[in-house]
């Protein structure tokens, strides 16, 4: 059966990846040196998706601004979420827009085009079908057991390493299944999609599809770095390639005594200065600048921001417009990183700036630091744990 509409669902805002979405949306947050919701996009459309539906909500004028009616020839249409009450909830908000069966996925997990294919390929039009997978750490999601080829189980973040294989976030879906949807119990007032499901996996099992093809999910701000760790292992970038591993946009501006080394991508309108050492499994984003001497390792740093001469930034993640100044550190390394009320053991990450946070001339962030938007690290200070918005650190 041919099925032309995609819904995606991008209302959530991410909160455990603050500071980072105290401005945008997850899946606006940079996978390289893009969005996180273009890749999606981009699966829909290779995958033969002739019109797509975007679920927004929490700051939605980002996503709308981004893409706005069309993408790559295809028509965009947005509706709102008010309100974030569940997954399930979201996708009703499609109805009105969606005229017969359609296929829906996560707005905030690359997926490529292979697994959304697989999934309408299964689809006969008459039941729903899911994508399947198998993870580094099924724990952390919502995982499945299998009869056959058919999910006869779904176990929300099963919090052990009981099952192997997850829900992959990619559902072909009958124009009717809404219905259902609409008529399935909250959970705390939440309408969860998989709890739509539920008749169905019960009765007879909801057909499978297992992929393995890229998958890859940010939960947390250090995910970012291995999201685009991910993507440049295997060449998911648009920047053209200089050498092995290395690729630049041709707008960028590269200092001939600069070094790059792969896997590293460099953004349209980038500039490294003379001196300075990018990479490995290093995004620099658009109009990001990287000063002479400065060097960048194992960090992905977002459109406009500054790292200046003399500064060294490893295993970092920035907003837009963040700023390193000259002859600031963050040594980068393991820490132990506090995100709301829990404390997260040996996690690789040098520090989270948020959009427009400055680390001072000569000053330095403790691993695993994060500091919140607006905030500056003052000339010489040490910062460490977590910087809140427009909070100031002084010797």
């Amino acid at each position: 059966m041919t099925v032309t509409t995609g819904v995606v669902l991008a209302a959530g805002e991410g909160t455990r990846l603050r500071p980072l979405t105290r401005n945008r949306p997850k899946p606006m947050l940079p996978a390289g040196t893009r969005p996180i919701l273009e890749y999606v996009f981009d699966a829909l459309v290779e995958a033969g998706i002739e019109d797509i539906v975007v679920v927004v909500g929490y700051k939605r004028d980002r996503v709308q601004k981004r893409f706005g009616s069309t993408y790559r020839d295809v028509p965009v249409t947005y509706v709102r979420q008010a309100k974030q009450l569940g997954s399930g909830h979201a996708l009703l908000q499609a109805r009105d827009t969606i005229d017969g069966s359609f296929v829906a996925v996560n707005g905030d997990r690359v997926i490529d085009p292979e697994t959304v294919t697989a999934t309408l390929d299964r689809f006969g039009g008459n039941e729903p079908v899911m994508a399947v997978r198998e993870p580094p750490r099924a724990s952390q999601y919502g995982a499945v057991e299998l009869d056959g080829d058919r999910v006869v189980e779904l176990v929300e973040k099963p919090g052990d390493d009981a099952y192997r294989l997850i829900n992959a976030g990619v559902y072909a879906l009958p124009g009717d299944w809404f219905e259902q949807l609409a008529d399935t119990p909250r959970r705390d007032g939440s309408l969860i999609l998989t709890d739509g499901l539920t008749p169905q996996v019960n009765e007879a099992g909801v057909p499978a599809v297992r992929t393995d093809g890229v998958w890859v999910d940010a939960t947390y701000p250090w995910d970012l770095l291995e999201v685009t760790r991910r993507l440049l292992a295997d060449g998911w970038v648009t920047e053209s390639q200089r050498t092995r591993d290395v690729y630049v946009h041709h707008t960028a501006s590269v200092h001939e005594d600069a070094t790059l080394q792969g896997p590293v991508v460099v953004g349209a309108d980038a500039e490294v200065g003379a001196g300075a050492v990018v990479g490995p499994e290093t995004a620099l984003g658009r109009n990001t600048t990287v000063g002479a001497n400065a060097a960048v390792e194992r960090s992905v740093l977002d459109a406009d921001t500054r790292v200046w001469t003399g500064a060294t930034v490893r295993d970092c993640v920035t907003g837009t417009a963040a700023a390193v100044e000259p002859g600031a550190v963050i040594p980068g390394g393991s820490a132990d990183v506090r995100v709301g009320d829990r404390v997260f053991p040996d996690e690789r990450l040098g520090a989270v700036l948020a959009d427009q946070a400055t680390v001072g001339g000569g000053a330095r962030c403790v691993p695993g630091t994060l500091v919140g938007a607006n905030a500056r690290v003052g000339v010489g200070a040490v910062a460490s744990g977590h910087i809140p918005e427009d909070g100031r650190v002084v010797r």
